[in-house]
């Protein structure tokens, strides 16, 4: 019964609720990077930003997100548009440089010093607006810079994800994890509310079939989301019949739920964490999938799926278990 309601409802959802044309206004948001500091460097990196587009063609919106700041105090146009300033440079460069100009646009800034004998760093999280972090990497390569810059860039760029990943395609493994990260924290908010209801006298009885069903097709229609979010930013246009290809990868999410509905019982606190924990750990699976498809240009193999579906899971158990101890201590 439980997977017959969940097929009738997956079709009401592509009928009713995807939204294509919200995801075409995201791809169409306008941004821009500030780069500053040492000009070969500067090229390089334009060059990597704007590599991998269909047929080697850069096209123009792509190449403009990216301006070369000459002098720190030129006026900026459009400041609003400005997401980050990135300063690249070799040791010492950035501590003899005057950028306190930019401090003004109130955006993270990151320093960027390329040096191939020092072990790489940065902080764990993107610097506050206005703000400086440093940064040492040993060159300009998307290896070097998927740790925590390109991840860093896309935090600070809220709200143009799916922009950044269809004009700069080094960029896209980042902007995807990004997405599945806020899909999975939506999935999270609606397991847990359903979870409430389940498990709250009364209006458990009255509501609790219809939540249970609820939170069926709203997490569904979050990860379905997350496909034409992922797939836009991978440069194709949204489009429904793209996902068909893909909804194994969306399939696999109805177990995780399944399995979160079966453990709520076990005990009211914990079965909340639990059914929580393992909603947001099934969208990371899906957003993850679709990552490696689009990325590799096939499916993970059985093993590969194995592996990421063991290890979040249980990363999904273990944040339940830790927050329903916390539960019983009072804490």
């Amino acid at each position: 019964m439980a997977s017959a309601l969940g097929a009738r409802d997956l079709l009401k959802l592509v009928r009713r609720g995807i939204d294509v044309r919200s995801v075409q206004v995201h791809v169409r948001k306008p941004f821009r990077f500030l780069l500053c500091g040492d000009p070969a460097l500067i090229a390089e990196m334009r060059a990597l930003l704007l590599s991998g587009h269909a047929d080697d063609a850069v096209p123009l919106d792509a190449a403009a997100c990216l301006e070369t700041v000459f002098s720190p105090a030129a006026p900026i146009g459009e400041p609003g548009e400005v997401r980050a300033v990135l300063f690249l440079g070799r040791p010492n460069d950035f501590s003899e440089t005057d950028l306190a100009p930019l401090k003004g646009l109130k955006v993270p800034m990151l320093a960027a010093t390329i040096d191939a004998d020092a072990p790489p760093s940065g902080p764990s999280s993107a610097p506050p607006p206005g703000t400086w972090g440093r940064y040492v990497v040993p060159g300009i390569s998307r290896d070097a810079l998927r740790g925590r810059i390109f991840p860093h860039l896309v935090d600070a760029s809220r709200g143009v994800e799916i922009a950044i990943g269809r004009r700069l395609p080094a960029m896209r493994e980042a902007v995807a994890a990004k997405l599945t990260r806020d899909a999975a924290s939506n999935a999270l908010k609606v397991s847990l509310a359903s979870a409430v209801v389940d498990h709250i006298p009364i209006v458990g009885i009255v509501l609790g079939a219809v939540a249970s069903a609820g939170d069926m097709v709203a997490i569904t229609g979050i990860q379905m989301m997350l496909l034409l979010h992922i797939e836009a930013a991978y440069g194709r246009d949204p489009d429904v019949a793209h996902m068909w290809q893909l909804l194994p990868v969306v399939g696999g999410g109805f177990g995780w739920r399944t399995l979160a509905r079966e453990l709520s019982g076990f005990i009211p606190v914990a079965g909340i964490a639990i059914k929580g924990a393992i909603a947001y750990a099934g969208t990371i699976v899906v957003g993850e999938s679709v990552t490696f498809f689009l990325e590799h240009g096939h499916h993970m193999t059985r093993g590969q799926a194995a592996k990421i579906f063991e290890t979040t899971k249980r990363d999904a158990m273990d944040f339940a278990r830790d927050l329903a101890g916390k539960f019983r201590n009072g804490g």
